[in-house]
C-alpha cells in the first residue's frame, strides 16, 4: 500500500499543474461549481441517510422542484448543504482566521428551518455515535473542547500541517468532540473543504460509496491514529484534483 507521504507529495504536484493552468475560463469555472453543488450536497447528505438520489438533488438544486415521495427535511437539506456551500466559498476567498464563530455560522445554514432553536447552538445534551463505539464528551465539556479547536485551527502546529492532513484532521477533532446535537458530520465536511480552498484545492467529496471506510476511519481516528482517515481524505482530494486537471484542458476550446 502506498505510504500516505508519497500520496501527499503527488497531490502536491497536481495541485501545483492545476495552479499553472490557471486561470481557468468562466465557463469552465462555472460548469465545475455546479457540479460541485449537487455532488457535494448529494453525498454529504446521503452519507446521514437522506434518501434523495444525485438526480433528484440535482432537480431540487437546479431547478427548485419537489420530489413526490421524499420529505419535506430531505429537500430542505439540499437546500441548506447548498447554502452553506456557498458560504464557506465566500470564506474562502476571504482573510480572516477561521474560528469557533465560523463553524457555529456553517452549523446553523446546515440545520436553518429544520431545527432552528439547535441550529448555530452547541447541545445541551449527551449524545451517541449509531455504529460506532466512540462516545463523545459530556455536554459540559463542549466550550472549551471547541475553544480549543478554534486555537489549534489557528496554531503554528496546525499551519505546518501539509493542507490536506489539516483539514482532515479538523474534520476529526469536530466530529470527536460532536458539538451539535445533528448536523456534525456535514459540517466537519464543510470545515474540511473551507480549509482547503483556503490552501488552494479543490474541496474533496467524501462518497456515500464510502461511507463504511469513511466510518470505519473515523473510529480508528477517535483510538489516537489518524493515518486512515488522512489517506481517505487525500483520495478524495485527489480524485477532484484530476477532475479539475481535466477541464482545464479546456480552456481554450
Amino acid at each position: 500500500m502506498e505510504k500516505l507521504a508519497e500520496t501527499l507529495e503527488r497531490i502536491s504536484a497536481k495541485k501545483a499543474q492545476l495552479d499553472a493552468a490557471q486561470p481557468l475560463s468562466p465557463s469552465v469555472v462555472n460548469r465545475l461549481h455546479e457540479q460541485l453543488d449537487v455532488e457535494w450536497t448529494y453525498h454529504s447528505n446521503a452519507i446521514e441517510g437522506n434518501t434523495l438520489t444525485l438526480r433528484e438533488t440535482q432537480l431540487v438544486l437546479q431547478h427548485g422542484l419537489t420530489v413526490n415521495g421524499k420529505p419535506l427535511r430531505e429537500h430542505l437539506e439540499a437546500i441548506n448543504h447548498q447554502h452553506a456551500i456557498h458560504f464557506v466559498e465566500k470564506l474562502a476567498h476571504q482573510d480572516e482566521p477561521v474560528t469557533e464563530h465560523t463553524i457555529r455560522s456553517i452549523h446553523a445554514l446546515v440545520l436553518r428551518t429544520i431545527d432552528d432553536e439547535a441550529a448555530g447552538s452547541y447541545r445541551r445534551v449527551q449524545v451517541y455515535i449509531t455504529g460506532s463505539e466512540y462516545k463523545p464528551p459530556e455536554p459540559i465539556v463542549v466550550p472549551g473542547a471547541m475553544g480549543d479547536l478554534n486555537a489549534w485551527l489557528n496554531s503554528h502546529e496546525a499551519g505546518a500541517l501539509h493542507p490536506v492532513e489539516r483539514a482532515a484532521v479538523a474534520h476529526f477533532r469536530l466530529v470527536h468532540i460532536h458539538p451539535f446535537t445533528d448536523g456534525n458530520g456535514r459540517t466537519a465536511r464543510l470545515l474540511m473543504n473551507l480549509l482547503l480552498m483556503r490552501a488552494g484545492y479543490p474541496p474533496a467529496v467524501i462518497r456515500v460509496e464510502d461511507r463504511l471506510a469513511y466510518y470505519d476511519a473515523l473510529d480508528t481516528a477517535h483510538e489516537g491514529n489518524v493515518e486512515p482517515l488522512v489517506t481517505l481524505v487525500a483520495e478524495a482530494v485527489e480524485r477532484s484534483l484530476d477532475v479539475w486537471l481535466a477541464s482545464a484542458e479546456e480552456r481554450d476550446e
